[in-house]
């Protein structure tokens, strides 16, 4: 029997390769971390990148891809009227000291450039009682609906829109903090 990757592991590639190469070959990028998950309690995938620019850390980009039991049995089965896919969500991790008017700006900023319908979501957490309040800032860019290989020929785009918004980002954060 003849081994077919599935719409996760074929996605999964393409966004290895990809950022691999923004790493190596054109050197834009660092990759900072990466994990792969299978968990077994609901049968689901997620793969997870992280990376920054080169020469500016001050925001870390992921990438996550998953995958559900649904999805995964869909495609294996060949469920007639079945739409597998997988679950993109883009997020931006920064810190920030004066929450209120740099979020708008952050935010702002993503939805120009990612050109969203709605407005990015952002998460603030902190460490009670250290002071100063730094808040740690997750601005994530969810498109709502699952993908599959007719998407794959967008992932040098989608992550060129990702090194520009760490571009734009990266300045801001530092003129903030």
């Amino acid at each position: 029997m003849l081994f077919d990757p599935t719409i996760f592991e074929n996605l999964k590639v393409a966004f290895e390769n990809q950022l691999y190469d923004l790493d190596t070959l054109e050197q834009t990028i660092t990759i900072t971390g990466r994990a792969d998950r299978i968990d077994m309690a609901v049968m689901s995938r997620e793969c997870t990148l992280l990376f920054e620019l080169r020469e500016h850390k001050d925001v870390t980009a992921e990438v996550t891809l998953t995958t559900s039991l649904k999805d995964l049995a869909a495609e294996l089965l060949e469920q007639e009227g079945a739409s597998p896919g997988c679950r993109l969500l883009l997020r931006f991790h920064l810190n920030v000291r004066g929450e209120q008017a740099i979020c708008a700006e952050l935010g702002r900023i993503v939805q120009q450039i990612w050109e969203l319908e709605q407005p990015p979501v952002q998460r603030l957490s902190f460490v009670y009682g250290e002071e100063p309040t730094i808040y740690r800032n997750t601005i994530e860019v969810d498109f709502g609906r699952t993908i599959n290989e007719d998407q794959m020929e967008d992932i040098p785009s989608l992550l060129a829109y990702m090194v520009r918004s760490l571009e734009e980002l990266n300045p801001l954060i530092r003129e903030a903090n």
